[in-house]
């Protein structure tokens, strides 16, 4: 089993923070390790990231950032920092349950065949939660149709955020060219693993609503997404394999 780092970017997740840790250390995973990069949450998240490491030395750790910078900038912290602290897969999820942790053992089972695993909403097996609106799911569909189209992603769900990389994998990216801040981030990681190369291979997963709290969508992201794409295009073109640092 490849030492495991999950990497948990959070803004105001403290009713959920426990309880996906805890939901996270029952796997049997027994080389796992929780990576909070907290953007100064007013809720105190932080500060309980903080107690539950006390609690749990080792098991997981903090990253307290001044403000609320973002969720590209947080993930790309969050994997430079497990892979210096020598993380052999690297995972990463939201706070919310959207993400089940228990996908994970199957998640690491496959990654022995692929350079990255993704949860994947829109293959078949796959789910999305019934609570989600005709047109919540028109747009998210048109995300992904949209993205794809423009850039020629072969997977199927490029916005999903719920991913295993090989340590390997996230090395051989240029993660400091990866500007992306909002939920195009995660379109920008799978068009540059892609542009490089890289295996990536989708399971399907049940994307459930988040249980506690309020979604961190909004219209500025979308905009972004929707305008940015053509620069994510523009700015990886030149990749190839063996442009693979």
């Amino acid at each position: 089993m490849r030492p495991l780092t999950v990497v948990i970017p959070t803004y105001n997740e403290a009713d959920n923070l426990r309880a996906v840790a805890l939901s996270l250390w029952s796997l049997e995973l027994p080389d796992l390790r929780i990576l909070i990069v907290d953007d100064a949450s007013p809720d105190g998240t932080g500060q309980l990231a903080e107690a539950l490491s006390a609690e749990q030395p080792g098991r997981i750790s903090v990253i307290h950032r001044e403000g609320k910078l973002g969720l590209g900038s947080a993930y790309i912290t969050g994997f430079k920092h497990a892979l210096k602290e020598g993380a052999r897969a690297v995972v990463q999820m939201d706070a919310d349950f959207s993400h089940s942790p228990s996908y994970l053992p199957d998640f690491a089972e496959h990654l022995e065949q692929a350079d990255a695993v993704l949860g994947s909403r829109y293959i078949p097996g796959a789910r999305l939660d019934e609570r989600w609106g005709f047109g919540r799911v028109l747009l998210s569909r048109w995300g992904n149709f949209y993205a794809r189209t423009i850039l020629g992603l072969k997977v199927r769900d490029a916005t999903g955020g719920f991913r295993m990389w090989r340590a390997e994998t996230l090395s051989g990216m240029p993660l400091d060219s990866v500007r992306s801040n909002g939920y195009l981030f995660q379109v920008e990681m799978a068009y540059v693993a892609q542009r490089l190369g890289y295996r990536m291979l989708e399971r399907p997963i049940y994307f459930e609503d988040r249980r506690i709290g309020q979604s961190k969508m909004s219209m500025s992201i979308q905009l972004e997404a929707a305008l940015r794409i053509w620069q994510v295009l523009f700015i990886h073109r030149h990749l190839r394999p063996h442009r693979r640092l």
